[in-house]
């Protein structure tokens, strides 16, 4: 299964060749727009050609899905192995290798961020950013928390009802506990992306690219 998406070329305000890639995946009912304006955001300079794929999955009540939610935290196995089966195949097939890559996500997007950038037999990307989600449970995956890890940055709402913030100061602690370097922020918001938060991680994305 060949995911879609769009791209944002880099260079158009430095010139020259991009410094790696950014990608961003959506959350649950969304789809490849929804996080499209994020990459002028977080690399204003487009020094990094950025990428937001479409998940694979048409589920009720619409939009694209990454996997079936039977329960927060433990996504269904099945779905899930599509989805992240799909997603693998894309971005491995990606002009850049994973260590030039910045791979984030909100929601179920961070969810498969996690997925994607620290699942057994997976290569490190150069950073992994995690927007109100949670390093999942699930048949058939397991996480590799051996050193050396990635800059992880996780930014979660304090009031989401949605994903509650216990999964994000939870994938904090694990990680932080495995050795990760971890940037965490909490925002007073329910389920979205925080715009001060987003002006931090811009500059994180930046001395990640740099290193």
């Amino acid at each position: 299964m060949t995911l879609r998406a769009l791209e944002r070329p880099a260079g158009s305000v430095v010139g020259g060749e991009p410094e790696g890639a950014l990608v961003l995946l959506h959350g649950r009912g969304a789809d490849e727009h929804d996080l499209f304006p994020l990459l002028d955001a977080l690399d204003p300079e487009r020094r990094l050609h950025g990428y937001t794929p479409r998940a694979p999955l048409q589920l009720p009540p619409g939009g694209a899905h990454w996997y079936v939610v039977p329960r927060v935290g433990y996504p269904d196995p099945a779905s899930f192995a599509e989805g992240y089966g799909a997603l693998t195949e894309w971005f491995d097939g990606l002009p850049f290798p994973p260590d030039q890559i910045v791979l984030g996500g909100f929601s179920q997007g961070a969810v498969m961020s996690y997925a994607l950038g620290l699942g057994q037999g997976r290569p490190r990307t150069r950073e992994l950013i995690a927007l109100s989600g949670f390093i999942p449970t699930v048949e058939n995956w397991e996480a590799d928390l051996e050193s050396p890890f990635p800059p992880i940055a996780i930014a979660h709402g304090t009031y989401d009802p949605v994903i509650p913030v216990e999964f994000g100061r939870q994938a904090r602690d694990v990680l932080e506990g495995a050795g990760a370097d971890v940037w965490y922020r909490e925002s007073p918001i329910e389920h979205s992306i925080d715009p001060q938060v987003v002006a931090e991680l811009r500059a994180l994305v930046a001395a990640a690219k740099s290193e």
